[in-house]
């Protein structure tokens, strides 16, 4: 067991490897997992929308948390939820700095075109998902910043 170890010991520290960040990672803390967070989040109104999805936000003070809400309703696929969601958390995973202090919460309202997309998990859908996840977070991270930068300001 002890080579197990030492083997895996060995590996991180191959020259030419990039360890990965602590920073990186995406762990349960900063996900919004009960019903309550949830509808903390909900009460609130949008901040801003795209053709298919809607994103709120709400400041907490603590780590920065996404929220996703990918109904069935939306995407009758679970090939395209799963897709939705992995593109949704890798974003926001690799911004989450620009988000602290705040929960996010991303919901599909929008049924994806059938006949444009008519693979469950089509690269087109993936570029169109992106895009729009894209668009809202720059949005939410422009909104965050509008936001805290008033706040000195009024005090």
């Amino acid at each position: 067991m002890s080579a197990v170890r030492s083997d895996a010991g060995e590996a991180a520290a191959v020259p030419g490897s990039i360890p990965l960040q602590a920073s990186a990672a995406f762990p349960k803390a900063a996900r919004l997992l009960k019903t309550d967070e949830f509808s903390s989040v909900f009460r609130l109104r949008p901040w801003r929308r795209t053709a298919h999805f809607v994103i709120y936000g709400k400041p907490t003070g603590r780590e920065a948390r996404l929220g996703l809400v990918i109904g069935k309703k939306y995407a009758a696929r679970a090939v395209t939820r799963n897709l939705v969601k992995r593109l949704a958390r890798e974003a926001f995973r690799t911004r989450r700095a620009e988000f602290a202090g705040w929960d996010i919460l991303l919901r599909l309202h929008t049924r994806f075109d059938k006949k444009a997309m008519p693979s469950a998990a089509s690269a087109p859908l993936a570029a169109l998902c992106a895009g729009e996840i894209r668009e809202l977070l720059d949005r939410a991270a422009r909104e965050i910043a509008r936001r805290n930068g008033a706040k000195p300001a009024s005090e």
